[in-house]
């Protein structure tokens, strides 16, 4: 299957969820991550949930990031070109969605790239050898080319990986793991 066939077929499989089914399914790929030794980093870079897209609830694992009193760090996205400006965020962040119903933030204490130890990545699919796929803007490439070598990369699906290897171009980025409700994948 293709990249274009492949997202298809991702975003009706999330439409059919229901709003409980995507709760447990959040709270489980939150469970499953307190499984992965890599609490004892810094910053965490975390993206906020698009409803309308029926992506995972990631206020779980804000509320673990809050518990454990790390540093999270959420983006703004430019369309014009398909970069994101990163935020940290703190108790005084103003959020609000944008065009796209993204939730960013309004401003904020700027973090650079290069500074982030942990990224969770928005997906729609991914394969057995780390390769993703989202939305198909590159937001994420650009965004994960830009950290440093050691920044892992944690993928997060509510659906488990391909068989089949996904077309993957020079500048698609692997993932370190992506994590499911059932299972964690390490690559």
């Amino acid at each position: 299957m293709n990249k274009f066939d492949l997202r298809h077929k991702y975003k009706a499989l999330r439409q059919e969820l229901s709003e409980s089914q995507i709760e447990d399914l959040s709270l489980a790929i939150a469970n499953q991550l307190l499984k992965l030794n890599i609490w004892d980093k810094s910053l965490y870079h975390i993206f906020l949930t698009i409803e309308e897209q029926k992506e995972i609830n990631t206020e779980y694992i804000l509320n673990i990031l809050a518990g454990k009193d790390k540093n999270i760090v959420i983006s703004k996205s430019n369309f014009d070109d398909y970069s994101m400006k990163h935020y940290l965020l703190t108790d005084s962040t103003k959020i609000k969605k944008n065009k796209y119903n993204i939730p960013e933030p309004v401003d904020g204490i700027p973090i650079a790239s290069e500074n982030i130890d942990v990224a969770f990545v928005p997906l729609l699919a991914f394969d057995k050898l780390g390769n993703r796929i989202g939305y198909g803007k590159g937001f994420y490439d650009r965004f994960l080319s830009n950290c440093k070598p050691e920044t892992l990369k944690i993928g997060l699906s509510f659906f488990e990986a391909e068989d089949k290897a996904l077309d993957a171009s020079v500048n698609d980025i692997k993932l370190d793991y992506c994590v499911t409700p059932n299972e964690v994948f390490r690559f």
